[in-house]
Protein backbone atom coordinates (compact mmCIF):
# COMPACT_ATOMS: atom_id res chain seq x y z
CA UNK A 1 0.00 0.00 0.00
CA UNK A 2 1.28 3.46 -0.86
CA UNK A 3 0.85 6.51 1.37
CA UNK A 4 1.37 10.20 0.67
CA UNK A 5 3.00 12.18 3.47
CA UNK A 6 1.14 15.04 5.06
CA UNK A 7 2.00 18.24 3.14
CA UNK A 8 4.90 20.07 4.79
CA UNK A 9 5.97 17.01 6.78
CA UNK A 10 9.54 17.29 8.07
CA UNK A 11 11.52 14.07 7.71
CA UNK A 12 13.94 13.05 10.44
CA UNK A 13 17.51 14.32 10.23
CA UNK A 14 19.60 11.65 8.52
CA UNK A 15 23.07 12.89 9.52
CA UNK A 16 23.10 13.32 13.30
CA UNK A 17 26.36 14.35 14.91
CA UNK A 18 28.08 12.03 17.33
CA UNK A 19 27.35 13.40 20.83
CA UNK A 20 30.09 15.02 22.85
CA UNK A 21 28.43 13.74 26.01
CA UNK A 22 29.42 10.13 26.70
CA UNK A 23 26.37 8.25 27.87
CA UNK A 24 26.68 5.99 30.93
CA UNK A 25 27.02 2.31 29.99
CA UNK A 26 23.61 0.69 29.60
CA UNK A 27 21.75 3.93 28.79
CA UNK A 28 18.17 3.67 27.53
CA UNK A 29 16.46 5.90 24.97
CA UNK A 30 13.12 5.70 26.78
CA UNK A 31 10.92 7.42 24.19
CA UNK A 32 11.10 6.79 20.47
CA UNK A 33 8.87 5.50 17.67
CA UNK A 34 8.77 3.46 14.50
CA UNK A 35 6.65 4.50 11.50
CA UNK A 36 5.75 1.65 9.20
CA UNK A 37 7.21 1.16 6.71
CA UNK A 38 3.74 1.80 5.38
CA UNK A 39 4.06 -0.86 2.67
CA UNK A 40 4.52 -3.48 5.40
CA UNK A 41 2.63 -2.00 8.35
CA UNK A 42 -0.10 0.28 6.94
CA UNK A 43 -0.97 3.50 8.70
CA UNK A 44 -4.36 3.65 10.43
CA UNK A 45 -7.38 4.88 8.54
CA UNK A 46 -8.29 7.20 11.44
CA UNK A 47 -4.82 8.81 11.65
CA UNK A 48 -4.50 12.60 11.91
CA UNK A 49 -1.24 12.68 9.92
CA UNK A 50 0.73 10.54 7.48
CA UNK A 51 4.46 10.46 8.33
CA UNK A 52 7.58 9.47 6.49
CA UNK A 53 8.62 5.88 7.02
CA UNK A 54 11.03 5.31 9.94
CA UNK A 55 11.96 1.66 10.24
CA UNK A 56 13.26 -0.44 13.10
CA UNK A 57 16.58 -0.83 11.28
CA UNK A 58 16.97 2.95 11.11
CA UNK A 59 16.03 3.29 14.79
CA UNK A 60 18.55 0.67 15.87
CA UNK A 61 21.26 2.30 13.74
CA UNK A 62 20.58 5.60 15.53
CA UNK A 63 20.68 3.82 18.90
CA UNK A 64 24.15 2.53 18.14
CA UNK A 65 25.38 5.82 16.66
CA UNK A 66 24.35 7.81 19.74
CA UNK A 67 25.68 5.24 22.19
CA UNK A 68 22.48 3.88 23.72
CA UNK A 69 22.15 0.23 24.74
CA UNK A 70 18.35 -0.05 24.60
CA UNK A 71 15.14 1.58 23.40
CA UNK A 72 11.60 2.02 24.65
CA UNK A 73 9.39 2.23 21.57
CA UNK A 74 6.12 4.08 22.03
CA UNK A 75 3.20 3.34 19.72
CA UNK A 76 2.76 6.17 17.24
CA UNK A 77 -0.72 7.65 16.85
CA UNK A 78 -0.49 7.23 13.06
CA UNK A 79 -0.77 3.46 13.65
CA UNK A 80 -3.78 3.71 15.97
CA UNK A 81 -4.27 0.52 17.98
CA UNK A 82 -2.54 -1.65 15.37
CA UNK A 83 0.65 -2.47 17.25
CA UNK A 84 2.24 -4.73 14.62
CA UNK A 85 5.09 -2.37 13.72
CA UNK A 86 5.88 -1.85 17.41
CA UNK A 87 5.77 -5.58 18.16
CA UNK A 88 7.93 -6.37 15.13
CA UNK A 89 10.58 -3.89 16.28
CA UNK A 90 10.58 -5.24 19.85
CA UNK A 91 10.92 -8.82 18.66
CA UNK A 92 13.76 -7.89 16.30
CA UNK A 93 15.70 -6.12 19.07
CA UNK A 94 16.88 -9.33 20.76
CA UNK A 95 15.65 -8.09 24.11
CA UNK A 96 17.08 -4.59 23.74
CA UNK A 97 13.71 -2.87 23.24
CA UNK A 98 10.51 -2.64 25.22
CA UNK A 99 7.20 -1.24 24.00
CA UNK A 100 4.35 1.01 25.05
CA UNK A 101 1.23 0.04 23.11
CA UNK A 102 -2.17 1.50 22.32
CA UNK A 103 -5.07 -0.84 23.03
CA UNK A 104 -8.82 -0.63 22.91
CA UNK A 105 -11.42 -1.97 25.35
CA UNK A 106 -12.01 -4.90 22.98
CA UNK A 107 -8.45 -6.26 23.44
CA UNK A 108 -8.52 -9.84 24.73
CA UNK A 109 -6.48 -11.23 27.59
CA UNK A 110 -4.73 -13.49 25.10
CA UNK A 111 -3.75 -10.47 23.01
CA UNK A 112 -2.42 -8.67 26.08
CA UNK A 113 -0.38 -11.78 26.87
CA UNK A 114 1.06 -11.80 23.35
CA UNK A 115 2.01 -8.13 23.68
CA UNK A 116 3.71 -8.84 26.99
CA UNK A 117 5.70 -11.71 25.51
CA UNK A 118 6.81 -9.41 22.69
CA UNK A 119 8.12 -6.87 25.22
CA UNK A 120 5.26 -4.44 25.79
CA UNK A 121 5.25 -3.03 29.32
CA UNK A 122 2.76 -0.17 29.16
CA UNK A 123 -0.09 1.53 27.35
CA UNK A 124 -0.36 5.13 26.25
CA UNK A 125 -3.37 7.36 26.78
CA UNK A 126 -3.28 10.43 24.54
CA UNK A 127 -5.26 13.54 25.47
CA UNK A 128 -3.81 15.89 22.84
CA UNK A 129 -6.92 16.69 20.85
CA UNK A 130 -5.17 17.56 17.59
CA UNK A 131 -3.64 14.07 17.49
CA UNK A 132 -6.41 11.71 18.58
CA UNK A 133 -10.15 11.45 18.96
CA UNK A 134 -11.71 11.37 22.43
CA UNK A 135 -11.79 8.03 24.25
CA UNK A 136 -14.27 7.76 27.15
CA UNK A 137 -12.48 7.79 30.48
CA UNK A 138 -14.39 4.80 31.78
CA UNK A 139 -12.92 2.81 28.90
CA UNK A 140 -9.40 3.99 29.77
CA UNK A 141 -9.90 3.15 33.44
CA UNK A 142 -11.07 -0.32 32.46
CA UNK A 143 -7.95 -0.82 30.33
CA UNK A 144 -5.73 0.40 33.17
CA UNK A 145 -7.35 -2.08 35.54
CA UNK A 146 -6.73 -4.93 33.11
CA UNK A 147 -3.04 -4.16 32.53
CA UNK A 148 -2.21 -3.55 36.20
CA UNK A 149 -1.88 -7.29 37.02
CA UNK A 150 0.71 -7.57 34.22
CA UNK A 151 2.89 -5.00 35.99
CA UNK A 152 2.43 -2.54 33.12
CA UNK A 153 2.18 1.22 33.52
CA UNK A 154 0.20 3.99 31.82
CA UNK A 155 1.88 6.76 29.82
CA UNK A 156 -0.20 9.94 29.57
CA UNK A 157 0.26 12.62 26.94
CA UNK A 158 -1.45 15.95 27.51
CA UNK A 159 -0.88 19.69 27.39
CA UNK A 160 -0.22 21.65 30.57
CA UNK A 161 -3.39 23.71 30.35
CA UNK A 162 -5.46 20.51 30.54
CA UNK A 163 -3.90 19.10 33.73
CA UNK A 164 -6.52 20.58 36.10
CA UNK A 165 -9.37 18.76 34.37
CA UNK A 166 -7.34 15.54 34.05
CA UNK A 167 -6.08 15.50 37.64
CA UNK A 168 -8.81 13.30 39.11
CA UNK A 169 -8.50 10.80 36.29
CA UNK A 170 -4.71 10.54 36.54
CA UNK A 171 -4.78 10.12 40.30
CA UNK A 172 -7.38 7.33 40.02
CA UNK A 173 -5.20 5.16 37.78
CA UNK A 174 -4.14 1.92 39.54
CA UNK A 175 -0.68 1.75 37.96
CA UNK A 176 2.54 3.69 37.71
CA UNK A 177 1.75 6.76 35.58
CA UNK A 178 4.40 8.29 33.32
CA UNK A 179 3.85 11.85 32.09
CA UNK A 180 5.10 12.44 28.56
CA UNK A 181 7.40 15.42 27.94
CA UNK A 182 6.84 17.15 31.31
CA UNK A 183 3.18 17.69 30.45
CA UNK A 184 4.19 20.08 27.66
CA UNK A 185 4.75 23.21 29.82
CA UNK A 186 4.67 26.70 28.37
CA UNK A 187 8.34 27.60 28.86
CA UNK A 188 7.57 31.31 28.46
CA UNK A 189 6.01 31.08 31.93
CA UNK A 190 8.15 30.96 35.09
CA UNK A 191 9.46 27.58 36.17
CA UNK A 192 8.03 28.41 39.61
CA UNK A 193 4.74 29.61 38.12
CA UNK A 194 1.36 28.01 38.85
CA UNK A 195 1.16 25.93 35.67
CA UNK A 196 4.39 23.97 36.15
CA UNK A 197 3.92 23.98 39.92
CA UNK A 198 0.79 21.88 39.41
CA UNK A 199 2.84 19.16 37.72
CA UNK A 200 5.37 19.31 40.57
CA UNK A 201 2.50 18.92 43.03
CA UNK A 202 1.16 15.92 41.09
CA UNK A 203 4.48 14.12 41.44
CA UNK A 204 5.02 15.22 45.03
CA UNK A 205 1.62 14.03 46.21
CA UNK A 206 1.48 10.84 44.13
CA UNK A 207 4.66 8.73 44.28
CA UNK A 208 3.39 6.45 41.48
CA UNK A 209 3.70 9.37 39.00
CA UNK A 210 6.88 9.74 36.91
CA UNK A 211 7.82 12.22 34.19
CA UNK A 212 9.81 12.13 30.98
CA UNK A 213 12.11 15.16 30.66
CA UNK A 214 12.21 14.81 26.90
CA UNK A 215 11.34 16.81 23.78
CA UNK A 216 12.97 20.20 24.41
CA UNK A 217 12.75 20.73 20.66
CA UNK A 218 8.94 20.70 20.95
CA UNK A 219 8.78 23.03 23.93
CA UNK A 220 11.50 25.57 23.22
CA UNK A 221 10.89 29.12 22.08
CA UNK A 222 14.58 30.01 21.89
CA UNK A 223 15.39 27.01 19.70
CA UNK A 224 18.78 25.38 19.19
CA UNK A 225 21.91 27.54 19.34
CA UNK A 226 24.72 27.69 16.85
CA UNK A 227 26.65 24.43 16.93
CA UNK A 228 29.52 25.71 19.03
CA UNK A 229 29.15 23.25 21.87
CA UNK A 230 29.33 25.97 24.52
CA UNK A 231 25.66 26.61 25.18
CA UNK A 232 22.82 24.20 25.87
CA UNK A 233 20.50 23.60 22.99
CA UNK A 234 16.93 24.66 23.78
CA UNK A 235 18.21 26.48 26.85
CA UNK A 236 14.80 27.87 27.82
CA UNK A 237 13.66 24.30 28.58
CA UNK A 238 16.62 23.52 30.84
CA UNK A 239 15.20 24.98 34.12
CA UNK A 240 12.00 22.93 33.79
CA UNK A 241 13.72 19.64 33.07
CA UNK A 242 16.45 20.23 35.65
CA UNK A 243 13.89 20.94 38.36
CA UNK A 244 12.18 17.60 37.75
CA UNK A 245 15.46 15.69 37.60
CA UNK A 246 16.72 17.21 40.84
CA UNK A 247 13.42 17.03 42.72
CA UNK A 248 12.39 13.52 41.63
CA UNK A 249 15.66 11.83 40.60
CA UNK A 250 14.23 8.32 40.88
CA UNK A 251 11.13 9.03 38.75
CA UNK A 252 12.41 10.66 35.58
CA UNK A 253 13.11 9.25 32.11
CA UNK A 254 14.67 10.65 28.95
CA UNK A 255 14.22 9.84 25.26
CA UNK A 256 15.02 11.23 21.83
CA UNK A 257 11.43 11.12 20.47
CA UNK A 258 12.94 9.97 17.16
CA UNK A 259 11.72 10.37 14.41
CA UNK A 260 10.15 13.52 15.87
CA UNK A 261 6.58 13.46 14.49
CA UNK A 262 4.67 16.61 13.67
CA UNK A 263 7.43 19.15 14.16
CA UNK A 264 6.71 22.28 12.16
CA UNK A 265 9.72 24.60 12.26
CA UNK A 266 12.87 22.48 12.36
CA UNK A 267 14.10 18.92 12.67
CA UNK A 268 16.55 18.39 15.56
CA UNK A 269 19.97 16.80 15.39
CA UNK A 270 19.68 13.80 17.72
CA UNK A 271 23.33 14.16 18.69
CA UNK A 272 22.57 17.68 19.89
CA UNK A 273 19.65 16.33 21.91
CA UNK A 274 21.97 13.91 23.71
CA UNK A 275 24.28 16.82 24.49
CA UNK A 276 21.29 18.49 26.19
CA UNK A 277 21.32 15.79 28.91
CA UNK A 278 24.22 17.02 31.12
CA UNK A 279 22.56 20.45 31.32
CA UNK A 280 19.50 18.92 33.02
CA UNK A 281 21.19 16.04 34.88
CA UNK A 282 24.32 17.74 36.09
CA UNK A 283 26.09 14.97 38.03
CA UNK A 284 27.11 11.41 37.12
CA UNK A 285 24.71 10.09 39.76
CA UNK A 286 21.73 11.98 38.31
CA UNK A 287 22.72 10.96 34.79
CA UNK A 288 22.86 7.30 35.71
CA UNK A 289 19.47 7.42 37.44
CA UNK A 290 17.88 9.21 34.48
CA UNK A 291 19.38 7.07 31.73
CA UNK A 292 20.02 3.66 33.29
CA UNK A 293 18.57 2.93 36.73
CA UNK A 294 15.08 4.37 36.26
CA UNK A 295 14.27 2.93 32.81
CA UNK A 296 15.73 -0.43 33.76
CA UNK A 297 13.59 -0.56 36.91
CA UNK A 298 10.45 0.26 34.93
CA UNK A 299 11.03 -1.76 31.75
CA UNK A 300 13.54 -4.51 32.63
CA UNK A 301 12.91 -5.09 36.36
CA UNK A 302 13.94 -8.70 36.03
CA UNK A 303 17.51 -7.51 35.29
CA UNK A 304 17.73 -5.09 38.21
Amino acid sequence: MEFTKTPGWLDWYAGPTRPRFKLPPGSVDAHCHVFGPGAVFPYAAERKYTPCDASKEQLFALRDHLGFARNVIVQATCHGADNRALVDACRASQGRARGVATVRRSVTNAELGELHTAGVRGVRFNFVKRLVDFTPRDELLEIAGRIAPLGWHVVVYFEAADLPELWDFFTALPTTVVVDHMGRPDVKQPVAGPEFELLIRLLREHPNVWSKVSCPERLSVSGPPALNGEQAAYRDVVPFARRLVETFPDRVLWGTDWPHPNLKDHMPDDGLLVDFIPHIATTPDLQRKLLVDNPMRLYWPEEC
